[in-house]
Formats: structure tokens, sequence, C-alpha cells
């Protein structure tokens, strides 16, 4: 269902998957088929995982997982309830996305830019895209030759449940990706290959680039630079683009739909950034915000 019905990713499936075989597990110790789990087995998993220090989020959305599948019971008509409708959320609070400022970002496209040999010419185009249209890094590393066929300035992106964007690209993006292309059929000879339908090919088992091959690129990107490679990662380059676009005056429906959000609120959470660099903003700039004012009533 949540393959053929709601086109989920692949990553998105093995989640779910790792999930419910951890609910199973529980079950079959407590003596119960998953299937016929009640309120009280439930609730008495997401009290371990709780109890076993799991996060707030993490048990969220394991929680999120047992929703979805006994809803789908329900709708089969496999049960007649929901054990779960009756399950506090956890309250997982607002967790600000980590970003760079754009004086670093600049860096690492500065050192991504290299000798000119094809491996240099790979990572700037990667960077460039990944910097310019904010993709998730499945989106990246997963792109088809036949996202670039309609007009150069733009990206057919397949994102989430299979939903189309069009994307705008940057000039350097553009100008890097042509560069790229040059030495493309290097790398598909490297991969054993004389096609691809991937715009980066790779011989690994999905025939292009790998995320965790290009995550580790980031890192060795980010030593480079002089940066800290732990706060360096695709996800972090897709904050940044989010970050950046806002603070330069991009409103929130334009980023939700290059983001490829589904909801708006999801897009909201780069408002809380910009509060928060506001905030900071005073407190180190303002005048008065670096002396301590007397208590009202006090002697001056």
């Amino acid at each position: 269902m949540m393959a053929a019905e709601r086109g989920a990713a692949r990553n998105t499936l093995e989640a779910y998957g790792r999930d419910l075989r951890d609910f199973v597990a529980y079950a079959r110790r407590c003596g119960h088929p998953a299937e016929t789990a009640d309120i009280a087995l439930v609730r008495g998993y997401v009290s371990g995982l709780v109890a076993a220090g799991l996060s707030p989020r993490t048990t969220a959305r394991r929680l999120s997982s047992l929703c979805q599948f006994f809803r789908f019971l329900l709708a089969e008509g496999v049960r007649t309830d929901d054990p779960t409708t009756l399950i506090d959320r956890p309250r997982r609070g607002v967790r600000l996305p980590k970003y760079l400022d754009e004086g670093e970002v600049d860096r690492l496209l500065e050192v991504a830019r290299g000798a000119g040999s094809p491996d240099d010419l790979r990572l700037l185009a990667l960077m460039e895209i990944l910097y310019a249209t904010g993709l998730r890094v499945s989106e990246l590393v997963g792109l088809p030759l036949s996202a670039l066929a309609g007009d150069r300035g733009l990206l057919l992106v397949r994102g989430k449940g299979g939903r189309e964007r069009l994307v705008p690209l940057t000039e350097p993006s553009i100008e890097s990706l042509e560069r790229y292309r040059q030495v493309r059929s290097w790398f598909l000879g490297r991969a054993g290959a004389t096609a691809s339908p991937w715009l980066f090919p790779s011989r690994g088992r999905h025939g292009h680039l790998t995320r965790a091959r290009f995550a580790q690129m980031l890192k060795d990107l980010a030593i480079a630079a002089g940066l800290d490679p732990a706060r360096v990662s695709p996800h972090v380059i897709r904050h940044s683009f989010a970050s950046h676009l806002l603070a330069h005056g991009a409103d929130l429906r334009s980023l939700q739909q290059m983001l490829g959000h589904a909801d708006i609120s999801t897009t909201q959470i780069y408002t809380h950034v910009q509060n928060e660099r506001l905030q900071r903003l005073v407190r180190e700039a303002h005048p008065l915000a670096r002396h301590k004012r007397p208590k009202p009533g006090s002697l001056p």
C-alpha cells in the first residue's frame, strides 16, 4: 500500500520496515501476534522506547509507523479498531535546522573547483546544483539525464511520493553542469558501461552515485576547506540553501515549491531560523544589549 498507493520512496519503505520489525519482535516477546495487539501492548511498547532513552522524535516516528500499519489493517477489514488512537504522541519540540553561513558555503565551493580533474568537475557540479536547488540528497544523486531535457535553466525533479517539480538553476550551476557533462563519459568508462540513464553514473548496484559516497565526499571537502566535517552534510547544504534564500527575501510559498514540501508547515521551520538569527543579532549588535540595564525601582 505504501509503495503502490502512496508512492513512498525506498528509504521511507525501509524505515517503516525497520520500525514494524522492531514492534513485531516486541509483540512476540509478549506472546502476541503484532496484528492483534491491543492498546495496552502498544502503550507498553512506546513506554519501553522512552525508558530505553530514545529521543521523542524517534519515538514519534516509530509510533507513526504503527499508526499507518493499524490504519491499513482497519481499512482492509483485518481489524475493527485502531489501538493507536488513544496513545499520546511524544512532544518533539522545535528542532532548528543546522546550516552554514554564506561565507562557509563559498569556501566549500571555492575548494570544490579544484584542479579540473573529472572528479573535481563532478564534485563541483554536485555542490553547485545542491546549493542552487536545495534538492534532497536522494533526489540529487538519482537525477536522470532526462531531468535536463527541457529548458537549460530548469531541472525536472521527481521527489517524495513521485511528485514532480521544476526547480530553477543558477548560472554557476548551469556552467559547472555543462563542464561536468563533457567528462561524464569518463565515469561511464570507470563504471564499465557505454550508456547510463543517470546523470551521475557509478559502478555501484544502483547504477548511480550513492548518498553515502556523496556524504563522504562532502566530509572530505569540508576538511580541505578548513571546516568541521561534523557540521557539513548534504542535508545541511539543503538547509543552508533555504535559510539563505529566506534571508534574502524569498517567500515561503516559493521556497515550499523548490524544496518539494507537501505541507507549508514543514517549510515554516525556516522562519524559526530567521527569528533566532534576528534575536542573536539584537543581543550581539544592539548598543543597549551590551550593558546591563538597571532593574525597575533600583537606583541608577
